[in-house]
């Protein structure tokens, strides 16, 4: 992987283009701008999207780059990313976002924590983080920026030879296709990589109920959290000394499950002190019908953009099966478990390759 920084534009935006002559200054870089039609080499690079859409959030250019990433599943193999948004409009920004960085990690990129900063039309989304940094929403846009590309050429995966992994369900341990095949992934790390189960399926997840930042750093500092329980007891402690959280989610109403949504919402506790920085994710998203990619996106944007977990490539597998049982039985199967069971030890035990 080369150190220069390669910077794929789409749409165009006069201020997007001036926080790129900030963030960019000083650093070795090649741009391509996606009006060029077709994808450039992705491989082995460390990319910067810089991308602008209007107050619809569309832009031809941006829908050609998510339309090639998505037919092209190994276009970003041995990638990393980050991504820049610039709206014209109050909305649709994270929505872009997802899909984007969705589509790239199933084009085989790695996504470090928190890769994105989206810049809504107004600023007012950078409202907190500008005053932490005390600075205007103009200003703390251009400083947000520059962390964002040093922190993309600074990013890197350790080797973990002794990896342990945390399987985390909410599922019926007789009935779940997700659970089927989450465990026989299990099976199939077995002498190369360190499992454990656990379910959040017994009642006592609560889900959080929104404590001041100060009352959460408070019992975060601690180590816990304010409503205690079994979450404190038994879920941060194994999340902790995990390195990578397999989640299996089957996809309920095109979202993620009420147990498994209480889980991220109670880990902003970990998240006050960075704890949650470098553990790497990987999931299952089973649907009945369709659908799987929303639970994805879903799943992306709440615990790599809000809660700072890395994604390997191609960090998660969907699959679609209604029936029980059918899941195993799926045309391919073996092969995919596989391949998904290879992705997680070698993103454990080999890491990111580095710079040349």
């Amino acid at each position: 992987m080369t150190n220069e920084l390669l910077v794929v534009t789409a749409g165009r935006h006069a201020r997007l283009e001036a926080v790129l002559k900030t963030a960019l200054q000083g650093v070795p870089f090649r741009r391509y701008d996606m009006a060029g039609g077709a994808l450039p080499d992705l491989r082995q690079r460390r990319v910067l999207f810089a991308i602008a859409v209007d107050q619809a959030g569309i832009d031809p250019d941006v829908c050609r780059l998510l339309m090639l990433l998505r037919q092209s599943p190994d276009a970003m193999q041995g990638a990393c990313a980050a991504l820049l948004i610039d709206g014209a409009g109050e909305l649709y920004t994270k929505q872009t976002a997802q899909a984007l960085l969705l589509a790239a990690n199933l084009a085989g990129c790695w996504l470090m924590g928190k890769p994105l900063l989206e810049a809504t039309g107004s600023l007012q989304n950078l409202d907190i983080r500008a005053k932490k940094l005390g600075l205007s929403h103009r200003a703390a846009y251009d400083a947000l920026a520059v962390q964002l590309v040093q922190r993309l050429l600074e990013f890197a995966v350790p080797v973990r030879p002794e990896a342990k992994l945390l399987m985390l369900h909410a599922s019926n341990q007789k009935t779940s296709n997700t659970l089927a095949l989450g465990r026989r992934v299990c099976q199939l790390l077995s002498g190369q990589v360190q499992t454990r189960e656990l379910s959040l399926r017994n009642g006592t997840i609560h889900d959080c109920n929104g404590c001041s930042y100060r009352v959460c750093a408070h019992f975060a500092e601690r180590g816990g959290c304010f409503y205690g329980g079994a979450m404190v007891e038994n879920v941060y402690p194994a999340v902790l000394e995990s390195d990578a959280l397999l989640v299996l989610c089957p996809n309920y109403n095109d979202a993620l499950s009420a147990n498994v949504m209480a889980f991220i919402n109670r880990l902003t506790s970990l998240t006050v002190n960075n704890l949650l920085q470098g553990k790497l994710l990987f999931s299952i998203v089973v649907s009945g019908y369709s659908g799987g990619d929303l639970v994805a996106q879903q799943l992306l944007g709440a615990l790599c953009l809000n809660k700072a977990f890395t994604l390997p490539p191609h960090c998660c597998m969907l699959e679609t099966a209604n029936d029980p049982d059918t899941a195993m039985h799926l045309p391919g199967i073996g092969d995919r478990l596989q391949r998904f069971a290879g992705g997680i030890v070698s993103a454990l035990r080999q890491g990111m390759p580095t710079a040349r």
